[in-house]
């Protein structure tokens, strides 16, 4: 094990955890901990379902979320604890979605621009799994049997669901207070990640385009006879 990256990765999780957790910054929809001080490399994390369309609604559903020692480079590996009833969750617990697997697992088939990268954070990860929850994708089942039943028998799985929804509520920490209603905050950095990949996609458009223009310049200048500009004269006489 590489301790100078074991290093670098505590400092980056270190920073993540703080600004996650920052009361000001919070996204009321994640309750996370660290499962003891000494161990910035292991969360856990409480979902809070604030959506009141969704059938998740009121849940707290508990996960963990354990960081390699190479993180950003690697992603965390995460599962609920105990597993939910869900179209895009193993029966372990784990979770069936693209940004928590690198390019070329053979756990995924999402192109490349969606699993993950170093340039993911812990919240953009957060973020995905709480939009999957709200919204499965029945068309890459983790959990087959949900899946079906999702789609034939959606007043049962609603059933189960709700069910599950109840008993999730006996996790909730001792003085913890759940939020009752959906703050814009989870919107608003919902959206803002959202912005920042549309923004870095157009970054990456601009600075092509720049550097082409920049290029074609150049070539032009090169391509000029020197002879037809006259020598400009000096301001100073040369000894």
């Amino acid at each position: 094990m590489d301790k100078t990256n074991k290093t670098s990765a505590a400092n980056l999780l270190l920073r993540q955890y703080r600004e996650l957790t920052d009361p000001k910054r919070a996204i009321p929809s994640f309750h996370i901990e660290l499962e003891n001080d000494s161990n910035i490399f292991v969360w856990h994390i409480g979902f809070i379902i604030l959506n009141e369309d969704s059938i998740y609604n009121g849940g707290y559903f508990k996960s963990e979320m354990k960081f390699p020692s190479n993180f950003p480079y690697s992603p965390p590996h995460f599962k609920f604890v105990p597993p939910i009833y869900h179209p895009n969750v193993y029966k372990d617990g784990k979770l069936c979605i693209s940004i928590l697997h690198q390019s070329g697992d053979s756990m995924t088939s999402e192109p490349d621009n969606e699993t993950w990268s170093p340039v993911q954070s812990v919240e953009s990860v957060l973020i995905s799994i709480i939009s999957l929850l709200e919204d499965p994708n029945i068309s890459s089942p983790a959990n087959v049997d949900a899946s079906v039943e999702y789609r034939k028998n959606f007043q049962e799985y609603k059933r189960k669901v709700r069910l599950q929804v109840e008993r999730s509520k006996q996790d909730i920490p001792e003085g913890f207070i759940m939020p009752t209603s959906t703050s814009s905050a989870y919107v608003s950095k919902k959206n803002d990640y959202l912005m920042q990949k549309l923004n870095e996609k157009e970054n990456e458009i601009l600075t092509s385009d720049l550097t082409d223009d920049f290029w074609n310049e150049e070539k032009e200048l090169d391509s000029l006879d020197d002879s037809e500009y006259e020598e400009e004269p000096l301001l100073f006489e040369e000894d």
